[in-house]
């Protein structure tokens, strides 16, 4: 039996799926002003493999995330560049998708835009303010919190805490410092309303798209730790409040990946873009850095760990090349993989399973079985196993040596896998003197240009990432 971790009620439960066999499940999306990060990686992976295994479960699945194109830093990047919000939105709309793609995350089965919404947004505004949760001041639009008794539960705050200091913005036109908005007068970039121009709060945004595709409640609620609060207390409460009924079953929320123990993020300016890192590392050895931690703590980034991580997704990879892969699998296997994956995602636990199965298939235990069990299950986790001794043409080596040449001294005529192979005897004699320094900028300087070297006691091997 799946149980996964609630944060409605901060317990560990049971999964049972509000109608048999069918899951309605809401993550929210990118807003697409900028090109997405490791932080955005982290999320839409996890979300990707909760995704695939409860279709694995044999669940029927809507997964529907949702893409923010309506917002202020849209609006102010477009005015910045003297561009219409949708040149913007286009443009990092693809970008995204592209990122997503490389990732090997699946494509959503739904994926609204905002400002396909508006109309529906519109209505659940009116709705609120007929039912007395929301009042309208100088074309603003604000939700009532303190009509909402269940108001913190998400975030686990108290209203009273929420006073004393919480994020809360100031704004002397509210009743009440906790009130958030449901539209925002604009009368630049505006949609038509009853309360004249303006165009939506960030909350009902997600509220109206998940109600239009999905219904009035969701059996998931999915995002980052840092959406708890305000957007999904906000996004209850006016769900809530507007359809008269339970908007989401089970609320879940992934970690943060930090750098130095902060938060990834571009307020911060201290993150990677996802097209930073896939320079350097394939969408498997992303993925596997991701899934060796649980979903739900943060991820602390360093190369060391990625270079790492991949290292661990060529052993699993590459254990499968040259199989034919069958539908003859190992069940204890599989058994042992779902009893991970139904404790709350566990797929530190799940790895593990698969890499006993490369042991085995190494090992030529039972190999062609492992390897069909190893594929069928690594797929659950996203893994993407066309990658298994991919070849490269020496026109392409020759490529990412290029830079080489100059960097040390070597003949720009020179076979560019002899001139890897020279590089590694410059490392050599760098160890042999004691000069860590020297080795390690020598394999930094490789794994920037994507060689990376493997070292053990028969020698040092290279491998393209």
């Amino acid at each position: 039996m799946l149980k996964i971790y609630n944060t409605l009620t901060n317990t560990l439960e049971e999964f049972h799926p509000i109608k048999d066999n069918e899951v309605k499940m809401y993550v929210c999306g990118p807003t697409v002003y900028d090109n997405a990060h490791l932080g955005h990686a982290r999320c839409y992976i996890t979300w990707d493999t909760l995704y695939r295994y409860l279709k694995f479960k044999g669940y029927n699945v809507t997964y529907c995330r949702n893409v923010t194109d309506v917002d202020d830093k849209i609006l102010k990047k477009a005015d910045d560049q003297g561009v219409e919000p949708s040149d913007i939105t286009d443009k990092y709309y693809k970008s995204f998708v592209e990122s997503m793609k490389n990732l090997n995350c699946l494509k959503p089965d739904i994926e609204p835009r905002a400002t396909k919404t508006i109309g529906e947004m519109i209505a659940m505004v009116k709705k609120l303010e007929q039912e007395g949760y929301a009042y309208s001041i100088d074309g603003d639009v604000y939700f009532r919190v303190e009509k909402y008794k269940k108001y913190g539960e998400l975030s686990s705050q108290p209203i009273k805490d929420l006073l004393n200091g919480a994020r809360v913005e100031a704004n002397d036109k509210k009743e009440n410092p906790l009130d958030f908005a449901l539209w925002k007068k604009d009368e630049l970039h505006g949609y038509n309303s009853p309360w004249g121009k303006g165009r939506p709060g960030w909350h009902i945004e997600c509220s109206a798209m998940s109600k239009k595709y999905l219904g009035n409640t969701i059996d998931i609620h999915a995002g980052g730790a840092d959406l708890a609060f305000p957007h999904h207390e906000n996004e209850r409460a006016q769900s809530e409040c507007a359809n008269d009924c339970t908007f989401a079953k089970y609320w879940m929320h992934n970690g943060f990946v930090t750098i130095n123990k902060e938060k990834m993020s571009k307020s911060l300016n201290n993150f990677l873009t996802i097209d930073d890192v896939l320079r350097k590392y394939d969408s498997n050895a992303i993925r596997l850095f991701i899934l060796t931690n649980h979903y739900r703590m943060p991820v602390e980034f360093n190369d060391l760990a990625l270079s790492s991580a991949a290292n661990g997704a060529k052993r699993l990879i590459n254990s499968v090349a040259g199989f034919e892969v069958k539908n003859e699998y190992d069940k204890k296997a599989i058994e042992e993989f779902e009893s991970a994956m139904d404790d709350d995602l566990n797929t530190s636990k799940a790895l593990a399973i698969l890499f006993n199965l490369a042991d085995k298939i190494k090992k030529n235990d039972n190999a062609q079985i492992m390897a069909n069990t190893l594929v069928y299950l690594g797929s659950v986790l996203g893994f993407d196993f066309s990658l298994a001794n991919k070849e490269i043409s020496f026109e392409e080596l020759r490529e990412i040596v290029k830079p080489l040449y100059d960097e040390f001294n070597i003949d720009k005529n020179s076979d560019p896998k002899e001139t890897i192979q020279k590089i590694i005897e410059i490392r050599k004699q760098a160890r042999n003197d004691k000069n860590w320094a020297k080795s390690d900028e020598i394999r930094n300087t490789l794994l920037k240009y994507k060689i990376q070297l493997n070292d053990s006691k028969e020698g040092t091997t290279w491998q393209i990432l």
